[in-house]
């Protein structure tokens, strides 16, 4: 079973909306970051796709644009850059149906994902490995009914996981 996994999606704006208050926003660019956990995750795992996440090569500077970089991308090679190289924000969410299964009927089983007291404090340890690398990280709210809004921009969307 892999590790800990994550849904990236480069955004330009998202926000959590939990019974009518926006509990955590980003604004412009940045990654909004899904993160599920399983049953063998360690806060050591979580903390290594958080460096993995922070580190993906997701942006570049011809699409974001001079007045947010300060510099102009070279004719015809975009550089590769990550939120961290740029300092953006992200939005981070638990989602425990990243471990859904559905190869079986139609009804998906959730046996893979880790049950609430075994995920929380890993998204929380994966929230505190951006911010210990001096991410702007915002979060949802662990086990609540979430809407999450957001644009997704490219659109970028990856399924990160561990080797």
């Amino acid at each position: 079973m892999a590790p800990v996994r994550a849904l990236v999606q480069r955004v330009d704006g998202a926000r959590v909306v939990v019974d009518g208050d926006v509990v955590g926003a980003i604004e412009g660019p940045g990654l909004c970051v899904l993160v599920g956990a399983t049953h063998t995750d360690t806060p050591e795992i979580a903390a290594r796709l958080a460096d993995k996440v922070l580190d993906l090569r997701l942006f570049d500077e011809a699409e974001l644009g001079e007045a947010f970089t300060g510099t102009a991308a070279a004719p015809g090679r975009p550089r590769e850059l990550s939120a961290s190289d740029l300092g953006l924000p992200l939005l981070v969410v638990s989602q425990f149906t990243l471990y859904g299964q559905a190869r079986k009927g139609r009804r998906p089983t959730w046996e893979q994902a880790a049950p609430g007291p075994v995920a929380e404090p890993l998204v929380v340890a994966f929230a505190e490995r951006l911010r210990a690398r001096g991410a702007r990280v915002a979060e949802g709210r662990f086990g609540a009914h979430m809407r999450v809004e957001l644009v997704n921009d490219g659109p970028v969307t990856l399924l990160v996981e561990l080797d």
